[in-house]
């Protein structure tokens, strides 16, 4: 018998990687179920901070094959040459992927979309138990990189509330955990498809600070166009700036996250008012063909695609190719704001000695390297 802090602790899985949680219990839980590729896991070890997080239901469900494949190659290299690790998120075979191998993202990015589950928090007990493949939403990924702790994210649009939502209450749970997930999204704002206005206030609701980036008039972008007519609340001039608010919100203990604005690159932005026609079409075709929930934006963002010839897929390529960009130059700062943290010197200390009354208590905090730990409860 042992006894484990409830501190944070290191614990390694089967591949020797390790999450850092409060509960061991559940650590123990969920190292059965993930595998961490040997560049993140080793990145993680070294400076959290410098990993990003990359969605995959990008992949699976935004974009068609081999589109999807040959983009998530490339943003996860425009990651690297940018001096951060990428992190590409899902789920195969009933496990999680954080750092998906190249045979792995292939069969994501190759598979029947049909047999694929977009993964959100409600699901993935759902699909780890059946052994089933899942590109991960926007709240699935936050999810799961919070458990690691990474705190950079990059992907295209965020979901929200969809129009008609005050009738509806359709609401994209990418808003609910982004209230409750310390996790910086760096996206090209809320789907064009979706009610930016009420999008937007229910993310203050939620307590989730919502800035441009290098906008100074704070307009907010709308994913296929620079503007969607609603203000953010703060701009972000620099990839600093927005690492030292990360840094600031963990300082404070704070379980909300951000949610950072890129317009999309000016070349690849498409007509505001012709994207609001294609979409209002699309929303009227899919409300006749009795198309529901999840499974309506990949019908919108298909018909938009028709309807532009193609134009859209590659304002789609782009904005995501520039947000891994803006991600990855901000987790860098925050990896060296961490780092020059870690080299101050520290304070000089008191020559008087402690005085303890009652008593002291002392945590010891473990690593566990054996592959078949058990826990005595």
């Amino acid at each position: 018998m042992f006894r484990i802090s409830t501190k944070a602790t290191k614990l390694f899985t089967r591949d020797g990687s390790f999450f850092e949680r409060r509960k061991c219990a559940t650590l123990s839980k969920l190292s059965s179920l993930v595998d961490i590729k040997p560049e993140v896991r080793e990145a993680l070890r070294a400076s959290p901070q410098s990993v990003v997080a990359l969605e995959s239901t990008i992949i699976t469900h935004g974009m068609p094959y081999p589109h999807n494949l040959e983009t998530a190659l490339q943003v996860e290299q425009i990651v690297r040459d940018k001096g951060a690790i990428p992190a590409t998120i899902g789920i195969v075979g009933g496990r999680i992927q954080i750092g998906i191998e190249g045979d792995r993202l292939a069969k994501l990015a190759g598979s029947d979309n049909r047999h694929t589950i977009k993964t959100s928090r409600r699901d993935l007990a759902y699909v780890l138990s059946n052994g089933l493949d899942g590109g991960t939403t926007v709240a699935g990924t936050l999810l799961i990189a919070d458990m690691v702790g990474i705190r950079v994210f990059a992907t295209g649009g965020i979901g929200g509330v969809h129009r008609g939502g005050e009738n509806s209450m359709d609401v994209s749970a990418d808003l609910v955990e982004l209230g409750r997930t310390p996790v910086a999204v760096v996206s090209s704002g809320v789907k064009s498809i979706l009610d930016i206005p009420r999008t937007l206030e229910y993310l203050e609701t939620q307590g989730v600070c919502v800035a441009s980036y290098q906008c100074a008039d704070l307009d907010f972008p709308a994913f296929y166009t620079r503007s969607s007519g609603s203000m953010a609340a703060y701009n972000l001039s620099n990839a600093a700036e927005a690492a030292a608010m990360i840094k600031t919100n963990c300082a404070l203990g704070l379980r909300s996250g951000f949610l950072i604005g890129v317009p999309i690159p000016a070349e690849y932005s498409l007509d505001r008012k012709v994207i609001d026609e294609v979409i209002e079409q699309a929303l009227a075709e899919a409300d006749r063909l009795g198309i529901r929930g999840k499974d309506v934006t990949p019908h919108i963002l298909a018909a938009v695609s028709k309807i532009t010839k193609g134009r859209s897929l590659e304002s789609n390529k782009a904005l995501i190719k520039n947000n891994a960009s803006v991600a990855a130059e901000i987790a860098v700062e925050l990896a060296n704001i961490e780092s020059s943290a870690s080299d101050a010197p520290r304070r000089p200390s008191s020559k008087r000695a402690p005085v303890v009354i009652g008593g002291s208590i002392v945590d010891t905090c473990i690593t566990v390297l054996e592959d078949d730990l058990k826990l005595n409860n």
